[in-house]
């Protein structure tokens, strides 16, 4: 004979919430990507970003001439094709971005960390990069050749040399 279980009203709809509730949260955690911030084709010309987290945000294509990005963390972020003519990037941590066919002519880079990013066809005629910091970037042979010509300074986040980051002679 099996034994009667009883089960309250109460103690049914507590159990069935907290079953949908673990069921979209294990949906929002595994099937949904991750939030991050898309500025993709947008005119940013003067915008001021500095000192913020922009992790994983894409500025794909956009125009971002004379903006400030100055001090912030950029790991990871797309800016492929993008405007950074003149743009303020000192100090900032670009570790991983994709700079790939980004103008950055006149840009300042002083003390960027640049570490393994992508920039190939990137475009840096006239920027600044004192104490940049290049270890494993992804750069044509003769762009790296040009940076050569000025490159100057150590990083104070890494504490390697500009030129040796470069492969200078």
């Amino acid at each position: 004979m099996k034994p009667k279980i009883k089960y309250s009203l109460s103690c049914v709809v507590n159990n069935l919430f907290t079953l949908i509730l673990a069921s979209i949260i294990a949906f929002s955690v595994s099937i949904m990507p991750a939030w991050s911030a898309d500025y993709n084709k947008q005119v940013l010309t003067n915008a001021d970003f500095s000192h913020q987290d922009l992790t994983d945000a894409s500025f794909d294509h956009s125009n971002l001439r004379d903006s400030d990005l100055s001090f912030s963390k950029a790991i990871g972020v797309r800016f492929f094709g993008a405007n950074l003519s003149h743009a303020n990037l000192e100090g900032s941590d670009l570790r991983y971005s994709s700079l790939e066919s980004t103008r950055l002519t006149g840009a300042n880079l002083t003390n960027a960390v640049l570490e393994g990013a992508y920039l190939t066809n990137a475009m840096l005629q006239g920027a600044t990069i004192t104490g940049a910091d290049f270890t494993a970037a992804l750069l044509s042979p003769t762009t790296e050749k040009q940076l050569c010509e000025t490159a100057s300074g150590t990083n104070p986040t890494t504490g390697r040399n500009t030129k040796d980051t470069l492969y200078c002679p």
